[in-house]
């Protein structure tokens, strides 16, 4: 009998993921894993790679050495649509993508596409009672219901960002990355991104990179620090808010 993984397996993992451009070193060594429903976070200052491990994480990047597991499957070679089939989902950016079509259409859009049916979005929305119905329970789930049959250009920044989390999720992942969900968005508005992202079902599993520090040690569950590319800690809020070499690097500083 094949062994069976244990329900706290890592459902996303890598082993010594480096990434070289030219004679700059941009990640070194970067074992990382996580079990499922986490919530954790990706914080380090400029420089520190954070970026460059995400592109590496949905193939956007091919990496200089080390390897990228969905679970048990090595995914280092696969092309970033290969690895959005099998659930690995990165944010998009609505603002160039749907901005002209309201907050209901664009979800629909973003099932349909999943489901192979993009071609036909032609056919009146209407019709597609099941994909509207997904994403009325998805909207509902990231408390934009009212905003349905609004375009989501007129919608404040914050609540974009939900609309372009909303269509991340449309494509049933089982990780989600978020790459700075509360950049640019007003303190209260921030806080609400965070709520719906914190509501979301534990059958998500969530890495986020983010700035506001006050943002990351109230939502995440743990955090992995990256400075010059490498890891220099990595522990639960509280853990990591004792650290001196933490302190050290954020003192006067900003993130990424």
């Amino acid at each position: 009998m094949a062994d069976v993984p244990a329900a706290d397996a890592p459902v996303l993992r890598t082993e010594r993921l480096g990434k070289r451009f030219g004679a700059l070193q941009a990640v070194s060594d970067v074992s990382l894993a996580l079990p499922p429903g986490a919530r954790h976070a990706l914080i380090g200052p400029n420089g520190a790679g954070k970026t460059t491990f995400i592109n590496l994480l949905t193939g956007v990047l091919a990496p200089s050495a080390g390897d990228v597991y969905l679970g048990e499957e090595r995914i280092t070679p696969l092309r970033q649509h290969r690895r959005v089939k099998r659930g690995l989902t990165r944010t998009f950016q609505i603002n160039t993508l749907f901005a002209g079509l309201t907050v209901l259409e664009s979800v629909v859009l973003a099932i349909l596409q999943r489901d192979g049916l993009a071609a036909r979005f032609w056919r009146p929305v209407a019709l597609y009672r099941a994909q509207i119905d997904e994403a009325m329970a998805l909207l509902a789930t990231l408390r934009l219901a009212d905003d349905a049959g609004t375009r989501t250009a007129q919608l404040p920044y914050g609540r974009q960002r939900l609309v372009e989390i909303a269509l991340a999720l449309a494509t049933r992942p089982r990780i989600l990355l978020l790459d700075e969900p509360a950049a640019g968005i007003p303190a209260a508005e921030s806080a609400e991104v965070f709520g719906a992202i914190a509501a979301l079902p534990a059958s998500v599993t969530i890495l986020f990179i983010e700035h506001d520090m006050g943002l990351v040690f109230r939502f995440a569950q743990r955090i992995t620090v990256l400075a010059q590319g490498a890891i220099l800690a990595e522990g639960t809020p509280a853990e990591i808010g004792r650290d001196e070499r933490v302190r050290a690097v954020y003192l006067g500083r900003e993130d990424e």
